[in-house]
């Protein structure tokens, strides 16, 4: 039997935010971990058919994940995540940003500041993930990128992720 999780993806025009809730059949640590350690991220941080590459990470204050999502064909398209503030397994923030593959942050994309917020609902987690970005023309860019679509195959490759662990 399939349980109905809780999805929600909304544009805020006005304050130029995202907010994507999901609700994951899985407890706050093990949903904190796949957020959190580079070898869970691997598995399951790009939709389909693309996978993710970790080429270095440290999860703390003032530390970094830099990562590439990669396309069948050997294409990369590489990110930097700062770490600013985390509370574990509550929530952390982070600046978001895409790079290259050496982290430089490319300026001609959007950067943003991510809030990730972990709650217990029943046996389950919900997440909640907050995006700013500077301006409404940012915020548009991403979603003209297809961030919607992109988050919800990548939280669904999380669901499945979540259900070989859970084991």
């Amino acid at each position: 039997m399939k349980h109905h999780l809780q999805f929600d993806f909304l544009a805020d025009k006005q304050n130029n935010t995202l907010t994507i809730r999901r609700e994951f059949m899985a407890g706050r640590q093990l949903v904190w971990d796949c957020y959190t350690q580079s070898r869970l991220l691997n598995q399951w941080f790009a939709p389909k058919p693309l996978t993710t590459k970790t080429k270095s990470m440290d999860f703390s204050e003032g530390g970094h994940w830099h990562y590439a999502m990669v396309e069948p064909n050997g294409t990369e398209y590489w990110g930097l995540t700062e770490y600013v503030k985390i509370r574990p397994i509550d929530y952390y923030t982070a600046l978001d940003a895409f790079s290259n593959a050496e982290g430089e942050i490319n300026e001609a994309l959007p950067r943003a500041e991510w809030l990730v917020s972990f709650t217990g609902k029943d046996e389950n987690t919900l997440v909640e993930t907050i995006v700013t970005y500077k301006s409404l023309s940012d915020l548009e860019t991403v979603i003209q990128m297809g961030m919607e679509q992109g988050m919800m195959a990548t939280l669904q490759k999380l669901d499945e992720l979540l259900l070989t662990l859970n084991k």
